[in-house]
């Protein structure tokens, strides 16, 4: 007897299935940059365009040079403390190349929608050059994390003491977070104390284990808490040198809190390269502050501006490496005399979106 066949019982593929899952994929991808670009319409259209004009002819030299010697400082602290992490997880990571491979991810969340892909690059490319993906991404989402907690942590006291067009909202809103912040260390606690074996808790305990080593331990506690605290401050020292540069006369204590909510806003995925709920949080609160609307638009884009003249050395470490690159991959080297770190490392000195598809690297960071 024949066995039967099951070709004829397998279910028809549907023919639009795969289209409509990459429509839907490509709305995901660019509704942040829509979203961001709206909002900039909406700003120009409210405040109109002289505004924005006006604080793009305000910026000087000198300016430009405060720009840069802060983005310098920043970059390097956050280069040092993506180093503590990697460590905390294993894994190599010279302070040299981490300053490179950040400078690099700065111009490319500054220079491509949504405002990530260059953490994505960084995340992947590094993890490539060590021979585990996921340790990579994970050293790259602790390290941002650590920013965001201290981001959290300042700004909460900023809005809760210094004057500011919220500061009545957090206060009421304050008690409620705090519970919310108590129930889930509760839940983490009651995590560790499950002795289950089961491999969702034993992951989850690898997971919580990892944030601690790299954050919160003895050995990298300190060193990844200072350089946040410093990184933020730069980033508010930028703000506000933008609003003296914007011809804002506020006091330093007004502009914080109004700088803690630039800065979350810029943490929000709807934006074009940065622009978008940074400028209009920005407007709002000056506004509310009663500063005035432009003054606050007029802040925003000198800040936008200098945040990206900061990371402008990056465009000249994808330069280099592109052309490194392209002088180590000419055929008269021999593939078969290059290691595997050193042809790891040539890998991460090559230019972001080239890449050898055979070797399953991703060809455009849209694809990582």
């Amino acid at each position: 007897m024949s066995t039967p066949t099951l070709v004829r019982e397998s279910a028809p593929v549907a023919p639009l299935a795969v289209p409509r899952r990459l429509s839907l994929r490509a709305l995901r991808t660019h509704l942040g940059t829509l979203a961001g670009a709206a909002i900039i319409a909406v700003l120009l259209w409210r405040l109109g365009t002289g505004v924005f004009l006006d604080g793009l002819r305000r910026i000087d030299t000198p300016t430009l040079v405060i720009g840069l010697a802060v983005g310098a400082v920043t970059t390097v602290l956050s280069a040092w403390r993506w180093q503590l992490v990697a460590r905390s997880l294993g894994l190599r990571l010279p302070l040299g190349p981490a300053v490179g491979d950040y400078y690099r991810a700065l111009f490319l969340n500054a220079a491509l929608p949504g405002g990530v892909l260059g953490d994505v690059h960084r995340a992947v490319r590094h993890g490539q050059s060590e021979g585990d993906i996921g340790r990579g991404v994970r050293a790259v989402v602790l390290e941002r994390t650590a920013g965001q907690i201290a981001l959290t942590v300042f700004g909460a006291g900023a809005l809760l003491i210094l004057p500011s067009p919220v500061r009545d909202d957090v206060r009421s809103f304050a008690p409620l977070a705090a519970a919310g912040v108590a129930g889930a260390c509760a839940i983490v606690l009651a995590v560790r104390m499950n002795k289950s074996r089961g491999k969702r808790g034993g992951a989850l305990r690898a997971t919580l284990g990892e944030a601690r080593r790299a954050l919160l331990s003895r050995r990298n506690g300190p060193g990844v808490a200072l350089s946040s605290a410093a990184i933020l401050a730069g980033h508010v020292g930028m703000f506000v040198v933008a609003a003296r540069v914007a011809g804002s006369a506020a006091s330093v204590a007004v502009l914080v809190p109004i700088a803690v909510l630039a800065l979350v806003a810029m943490g929000l995925p709807l934006n074009v390269g940065g622009w978008g709920p940074r400028e209009g949080v920005t407007a709002w609160a000056f506004a509310a502050a009663g500063l005035g609307a432009d003054s606050g638009f007029a802040t925003a884009v000198v800040y936008g501006v200098l945040s990206f003249v900061a990371a402008l050395p990056g465009l000249v470490v994808l330069v280099v490496r592109w052309y490194a690159g392209l002088r180590y991959s000419r055929p008269a080297v021999s593939s078969s005399k290059i290691a595997p770190k050193e042809s790891a490392r040539l890998d991460r000195s090559s230019f972001p979106f080239s890449a050898d598809p055979r070797e399953g690297r991703p060809m455009t960071p849209d694809s990582v």
